[in-house]
């Protein structure tokens, strides 16, 4: 179990108890209102990429010299929900206080940032604090809009109107919840016209749905419908036509170009806009609804001349650092890098960006480049998973010397039991930068 000492206005110690042992931990945690401090490192955002990227800094130029800047007590492992929606998992496992996960030493600043002034080399954060660095790290992340929904918003129990999601950690149990309640009708998965973070987990639950019914002998009564914005099934096309084998033999109804618009819950109605006639409306009665949310860009980074056209960090898509200012780097789901979002991307990322930020600290050019390897275990039941993984160009990256576009039980053992260690202890502490290492030596340096 952990406690926390608050010892000051300034340090937390954290102490666990392990086999009757207590081990402390010191943090030094800002909350208090208009200071001024310096760092030669801040991280914006205590997620995957912040924390990661925060460790590997705390290597390269001691704790002393690095600040996080995050408002959540609770640091989720989120590639797991997709388990957890499905009933294998619970949403407990997959979360750790935020405190647990920020490297000892690095400065704590608890705080939204409000707003970056990349001219001044100064964050300012909803507390009061301006913070100036010399090199800035964004880890933002991206922003979810389940209130672009029409009648969403307003549902207050979504359990009782059948309603769930995985990208919440609000939500995901509402999932499991609905999948349990299911008698019979129409089980509907939707998938936004935005940009998302791993964009296989709206079919995920999907699969695991159908799974579940077949399981508990509901699966003759169902319908399950998938309507993806998207005009493909699945952007990589070996992995692509190997869904559509499984959807096929599954019974599973798949309609492109249908965007969710709105949510009737008194009715358990879900109406669909067709893309390709924009204006023109589908309504689909559902027994279970799974909503992705649109998505968008972190909208301090929006409001900053950092950001792209579209909102989103503008940063090389080889070195990391960004396109107007030398002195900022960004990295995972906040940037625009043309690669899916994900968890695996942000692993691979990180080795590079670390790669690229010590040239810079050396006055070098950068000279390492990230490809796009991003990766998406495709949860096809209970037990089985093809893992795709692949880079900028859409062309297949893989890791084993095996074809991997086969529904296979090992890869589902990795996502289920070997992935959340990884994550925990390798890429959190910024000791996993991605498979490619495992991926030379696989292939005897071919790829």
């Amino acid at each position: 179990n952990v406690t926390l000492m608050h010892m000051s206005s300034c340090s937390v110690v954290q102490c666990h108890r392990t086999a009757g042992i207590g081990v402390c931990r010191l943090h030094t945690s800002s909350s208090s209102a208009s200071s001024k401090e310096h760092y030669k490192v801040l991280v914006l955002g205590g997620g995957t990429g912040g924390i990661a990227m925060s460790a590997r800094m705390k290597r390269k130029l001691g704790a002393e010299n690095v600040a996080v800047v995050e408002t959540s007590e609770m640091h989720y492992y989120q590639p797991i929900w997709t388990l957890v929606g499905a009933g294998v998992k619970s949403v407990a496992s997959s979360g750790r206080p935020t405190a647990s996960v920020i490297p000892p030493g690095v400065k704590w600043v608890k705080s939204n940032v409000r707003e970056i002034d990349p001219d001044a080399n100064t964050v300012r954060t909803d507390n009061g604090m301006e913070i100036s660095y010399q090199y800035l790290i964004v880890a933002l992340g991206l922003q979810l809009h389940y209130e672009k929904i029409k009648g969403l918003p307003e549902i207050d129990d979504w359990e009782e109107f059948k309603i769930g999601s995985n990208y919440s950690v609000q939500t995901v149990e509402k999932t499991w919840s609905a999948l349990q309640n299911f008698k019979e009708g129409n089980a509907i998965f939707s998938f936004p016209n935005t940009p998302v973070k791993c964009a296989g987990a709206p079919q995920k639950i999907m699969y695991l749905t159908d799974a579940y019914l077949r399981k508990t002998g509901k699966r003759a009564t169902a319908n399950i419908v998938y309507n993806t914005s998207l005009p493909v099934l699945f952007g990589i096309k070996k992995y692509a036509d190997a869904l559509w084998e499984i959807v096929k033999n599954r019974d599973i109804q798949v309609n492109l170009r249908h965007n969710l618009v709105e949510v009737r819950a008194n009715k358990q109605e879900a109406v669909f806009e067709n893309l390709d006639n924009p204006g023109e409306t589908e309504v689909f009665e559902y027994e279970m609804l799974h909503v992705t949310p649109p998505m968008g860009p972190n909208p301090v980074i929006k409001g900053s001349s950092l950001a792209d056209e579209g909102g989103w960090l503008d940063v090389n898509k080889e070195t990391l650092q960004h396109n107007k200012y030398p002195n900022v780097f960004g990295i995972g789901d906040c940037t625009n890098l043309p690669t899916v979002k994900t968890a695996a991307a942000v692993a691979a990322q990180s080795s590079i960006l670390d790669r690229t930020i010590s040239k810079v600290l050396k006055n070098e050019k950068p000279d390492t480049k990230y490809d796009g390897y991003t990766s998406c275990p495709l949860v096809t039941s209970y037990s089985k998973v093809i893992l795709a993984e692949f880079d900028y160009s859409g062309q297949p990256l893989e890791t084993f010397p095996i074809d991997q576009s086969k529904e296979r039980w090992t890869m589902y053992h990795m996502k289920a039991d070997v992935m959340p260690p990884l994550y925990w202890h390798g890429l959190l502490k910024g000791f996993w930068g991605g498979p490619g290492p495992i991926r030379k030596i696989m292939h005897l340096g071919m790829k």
